[in-house]
C-alpha cells in the first residue's frame, strides 16, 4: 500500500505540474505574445524549451519547499503521503479554478497553501515526535523564505521596471516610433526566453521539493539531501514543459492586455525586469510566485511616462483579490482532502477528486480550442489598433 500511495503522490505532483505549466507559465510569453513579437505557437514552444533547461540550474528553491515549511520528520510512511497528497490536490483544485476564471493566482502560493491545509488538519499546530512537542509548521522558514519574499517580488519588481522603462523612454524618445518597434520586437525573443527560463529555475523546484518530501516519508530519500534524484529533475522539467505547451489563453490575454497595453518597449522592459527578479529570488531559494512578479512588472512598465490612466486599476485589483485568496482557498481544500483521506479506501476517494478537476480541465481544454483562433483573432486585433493609437506604423514592420 506504500508504494501505491506514493505512485499516486508522484503521478499528482506531476500533473500539478503541468497544470502549473498552462496556469503561470502563459505569464512568461504573455507579452511576447501581445506585442505579436512572437506567434503563439512558437511562442510556447519556446518557453517550453527554455522551462525545460532553466529547471536544471538551482535546487534551492526545491530544498525550501521539502524542508523549509513543514516540519519533515513528521511526514512518515503511508500517512505522511497521503498528507502530500492531499495537499497536491488542493493546489490543483484552486489552479483549475482559477486558470478557468483566466485570473492569474499563483501556483506556489496554492501549493503552499494546499501544503499548509492538509498539514495543519492532520497533526494540529504542534505535534509529539520523540517525546516532545514540536511545531507543526516551520513558521520562521514560512516567514523568511515564502510571505516575505513574496511580497517584497512584486514591490520590488513594479518600481524596477517603471525605472527600466524610464531610461528607455529616453533613449528612443527621439527615434522614429515604427523603427523602435522593430527593434524592441526583435529582442523580445531574448527576453521573453530570459523569462520563461528563470521561470522553470524557480517553480519546476517546487513539484521536485514535493515529490522529494514524499521520497523522505517513505524512506527512499535522506531527508537532508543536497539535490533530487535525477528522475525527479527529469519529470518535473518536462511536465512542466508539457503544461507549458499545452497553452493558457485566458491568463495571456489578462496579462498581456487587459491589465494595459503594451507596446514592444514596455513588454521587454517588463519581461527583463520579472525574468531578473526570479533569477534572484531562486539563487536565494525563495519559491516567490511567478504571476506576481511579472503581473507587478507589468504594472511597472505599462505606468512608466505618465501611464496611469493606461493601467485597467480594476483588473489589476481583481488580480490582487486573488492573490489574497490564494493560500486559504487552497489550505481549505487540501484540509478538505485530508479529512477525506481518513476514510476507509480514503486514498482513492482523493484520486478521485483529482480525476474530476483532470475531466473538467480537459473539457475547458477543449472549449478552449474550439474559441482558440478566434481568441488569437482578438488579441491581434486589439494589439493592432493600440498599435495605431500609439502612432506606429504597422505596415513598417
Amino acid at each position: 500500500m506504500l508504494w501505491t500511495t506514493l505512485v499516486a503522490v508522484v503521478a499528482i505532483a506531476l500533473f500539478f505540474d503541468f497544470t502549473n505549466g498552462f496556469h503561470d507559465t502563459a505569464n512568461s510569453i504573455a507579452t511576447a505574445v501581445s506585442t505579436r513579437a512572437l506567434s503563439p505557437r512558437f511562442a510556447v514552444i519556446w518557453a517550453a524549451t527554455l522551462n525545460f533547461a532553466g529547471a536544471f540550474v538551482s535546487f534551492k528553491v526545491a530544498a525550501t519547499i521539502a524542508k523549509g515549511i513543514v516540519n519533515n520528520e513528521l511526514f512518515v510512511g503511508e500517512a505522511g503521503l497521503k498528507i502530500i497528497l492531499a495537499g497536491l490536490i488542493g493546489a490543483i483544485v484552486w489552479n483549475l479554478t482559477t486558470w478557468y476564471l483566466g485570473l492569474p493566482s499563483s501556483s506556489s502560493h496554492a501549493l503552499i497553501g494546499g501544503m499548509l491545509g492538509s498539514t495543519i488538519c492532520a497533526f494540529g499546530l504542534h505535534s509529539q515526535f520523540k517525546g516532545e512537542n514540536v511545531h507543526v509548521i516551520n513558521w520562521h522558514g514560512l516567514y523568511e523564505k515564502v510571505l516575505t519574499p513574496s511580497l517584497l517580488a512584486p514591490l520590488l519588481a513594479i518600481p524596477s521596471a517603471m525605472l527600466l522603462m524610464f531610461a528607455l523612454l529616453l533613449l528612443i524618445r527621439k527615434r522614429r516610433p515604427d523603427r523602435t518597434k522593430k527593434f524592441f520586437k526583435r529582442l523580445q525573443p531574448l527576453s521573453s526566453g530570459w523569462l520563461a527560463f528563470t521561470h522553470g529555475t524557480n517553480d519546476a523546484q517546487k513539484t521536485m521539493g514535493i515529490i522529494a518530501l514524499a521520497l523522505v516519508a517513505s524512506g527512499h530519500l535522506n531527508s537532508n539531501f543536497s539535490r533530487p534524484p535525477i528522475w525527479v529533475i527529469l519529470g518535473a522539467a518536462s511536465a512542466m514543459a508539457l503544461g507549458t505547451y499545452a497553452g493558457g489563453w485566458r491568463i495571456i490575454r489578462t496579462v498581456g492586455q487587459r491589465i494595459t497595453k503594451l507596446d514592444p518597449p514596455r513588454a521587454f522592459a517588463a519581461e527583463v525586469t520579472a525574468g531578473s527578479v526570479l533569477w534572484v529570488t531562486a539563487h536565494f531559494g525563495f519559491p516567490v510566485s511567478t504571476t506576481h512578479t511579472v503581473s507587478s512588472s507589468v504594472l511597472g512598465s505599462g505606468a512608466a511616462g505618465s501611464r496611469l490612466s493606461a493601467v485597467r486599476w480594476g483588473v489589476a485589483g481583481n488580480i490582487v483579490v486573488a492573490w489574497l485568496i490564494t493560500i486559504p482557498c487552497a489550505a481549505a481544500v487540501g484540509a478538505g482532502v485530508e479529512l477525506l483521506t481518513r476514510l476507509p479506501g480514503g486514498v482513492f476517494f482523493a484520486l478521485g477528486v483529482a480525476a474530476i478537476a483532470a475531466a473538467l480541465a480537459l473539457l475547458a481544454r477543449a472549449r478552449h480550442l474550439a474559441t482558440g483562433k478566434r481568441e488569437e483573432q482578438d488579441i491581434q486585433s486589439v494589439t493592432f489598433k493600440h498599435e495605431r493609437a500609439a502612432g506606429f506604423d504597422t505596415d513598417a514592420s
